[in-house]
């Protein structure tokens, strides 16, 4: 594996949003819905990721120039908007993990895009289940 401080601080944020924003969504199903739609969502969660470790090395979220929250992200009006804000930054960051690591890892890219993709397909039965 090659360094690149700068692509590996920039895939472990990545990894973090990626799971973050799955585990938000997968509470909500788990707890406020008894959705089983929560296990999929775990599955995604748990992607392997090789050499996880060394990603972390590179990172450094004290100095992280947009730290700071907007205020979009301050604000949530239901359990549907923090669905879908937090769905969409699970998807985001599954796609910079795709292109990331087709630099070095085209297996651990394609593992990115077919969850991106499973992400797109939950997102519909998700929003059915919230009723929209």
């Amino acid at each position: 594996m090659t360094t690149n401080p700068p692509l590996f601080r920039t895939i472990d944020a990545n990894i973090n949003r990626y799971k973050e924003g799955i585990r938000v969504v997968e509470d909500i199903l788990r707890y406020e819905f008894d959705s089983p739609l929560a296990k999929e969502l775990k599955k995604l969660r748990h992607i392997n990721i090789p050499d996880y470790e060394k990603y972390v090395d590179y990172r450094d979220s004290i100095n992280d120039i947009l730290k700071p929250s907007t205020k979009s992200e301050q604000q949530r009006s239901s359990i549907k908007e923090i669905v879908i804000a937090n769905l969409k930054r699970s998807q985001e960051s599954a796609r910079v993990l795709e292109e990331s690591f087709k630099l070095f890892d085209i297996i651990t890219s394609e593992k990115f895009k077919t969850a991106r993709y499973s992400l797109y397909n939950l997102e519909k039965e998700i929003l059915k289940l919230l009723g929209t």
